[in-house]
């Protein structure tokens, strides 16, 4: 009980400074929106930033454990006040011209890009782009750049819910690459086709000889309606073992009044490997994971979203377990969101891990097959 109280304590210690300012407008994106930027004088370079601090607390966790499950990436820490992302970008615009550089900190760019060059784990990213026709919105760029795969990014802000779903922590939020964009007149259609390093990889992996190639087909029918259709072929292991990897992302996000619905199934496969000279079966290794998000605007600045979710791995293609007998875990969560100023957010979450394995520690330090969070956070942009 003791632990309990002082938990719920720090967490409205938290929120104080939150409450005490002027109630203003939420943002209701939950596609990747740019933070706001500051103009130069001639408008052409801009300026922006991010910051989004945190603290989680997991309630049936041994005391003195200090990371989150090991299929999470962000808000890693536990029992700390840290840092999730920071960012500082520059924007550079003009009518044929575009690129990018945005340098990174915290507990995001720690465990996302721990495979990374050191140098390379401070950019969030950096790229470069020219449209290739006067007439047609055809842009091609190249370098580091956000995913485009999934429906939530790494920028808190944009995503309905405070911590990233299963399937956004086990598929690429950065690739590196060159992609070819094109967007119709009506702005209702995107299509894109990218040669990437890899799955969320810069420096290509050890062993593996070929790109990646990944896709994205977007259908805008209205403002309140998306849907999306992105892919990945290629693979995330040596050459040796040739083991071949689709993966497929589709959602839908719809918008009426007060009330958005996030709708989402991804699945991916991995062919069986090649072991001793020998493929070791005909089939593949098949993951897949469904995402239900349900929000509703109380006000102009005060919003709720309950989150339901699956994640299946039998074979621990993604998530490796210490069993070794596969993962297969449903996840629930809901949020409450105050928008204290246009740009800066207040956030609380209760979250819960249900395994059909013995996935979790419990506060003895057992296996256990529950794993019960409150996390809070504070972002502002600039």
């Amino acid at each position: 009980m003791k632990n309990l109280i002082s938990n719920i304590g720090l967490l409205a210690i938290l929120s104080v400074p939150a409450l005490a300012q002027q109630t203003d407008t939420l943002r209701t994106a939950a596609s990747v929106t740019p933070a706001i930027a500051t103009p130069s004088a001639n408008n052409e370079l801009t300026i922006s930033g991010y910051i989004e601090a945190y603290y989680a607390h997991e309630l049936n966790s041994p005391k003195l454990t200090q990371e989150r499950p090991g299929f999470l990436y962000n808000f890693k820490r536990n029992r700390e006040v840290n840092v999730n992302l920071a960012f500082i970008k520059l924007a550079y615009q003009t009518e044929r011209v575009r690129g990018n550089l945005a340098l990174q900190a915290g507990t995001y760019a720690q465990y996302n890009y721990a495979a990374e060059q050191l140098l390379m784990q401070h950019i969030y990213e950096a790229n470069a782009g020219v449209k290739l026709t006067k007439s047609a919105e055809l842009w091609l760029d190249a370098g580091v750049f956000s995913s485009h795969i999934g429906f939530e990014s790494a920028i808190g802000k944009d995503n309905w819910t405070l911590t990233r779903s299963m399937v956004a922590e086990n598929s690429p939020y950065y690739l590196a690459g060159a992609k070819l964009t094109y967007n119709t007149r009506d702005g209702k259609w995107t299509l894109l086709g990218s040669v990437v390093n890899g799955w969320q990889r810069i420096k290509r992996l050890d062993g593996l000889s070929k790109p990646g190639i990944s896709t994205q087909v977007q259908f805008r029918p209205s403002a309140s309606v998306t849907l999306n259709w992105s892919t990945f072929f290629g693979s995330d292991r040596p050459d040796s073992l040739s083991q071949h990897r689709m993966y497929h992302n589709l959602y839908g996000q719809f918008q009426r009044h007060k009330v958005g619905v996030i709708l989402g199934f991804d699945i991916g496969r991995d062919r069986m490997p090649v072991l001793n000279g020998r493929r070791s079966g005909e089939g593949y290794f098949t993951w897949l994971t469904p995402v239900a998000i349900l929000r509703y605007k109380c006000t102009d600045a005060f919003r709720i979203a309950g989150r339901i979710e699956y994640f299946q791995d039998k074979h621990e293609v993604i998530i490796a377990t210490r069993s070794g007998s596969g993962f297969e875990t449903l996840g629930y969560s809901l949020n409450a969101d105050y928008a204290v100023t246009p740009r800066a957010l207040f956030r609380i979450e209760a979250r819960q891990f249900s395994g059909k394995g013995t996935y979790f520690a419990n506060r003895q330090g057992g296996p256990a097959r529950l794993n019960t969070a409150l996390t809070t956070s504070l972002s502002i942009q600039f």
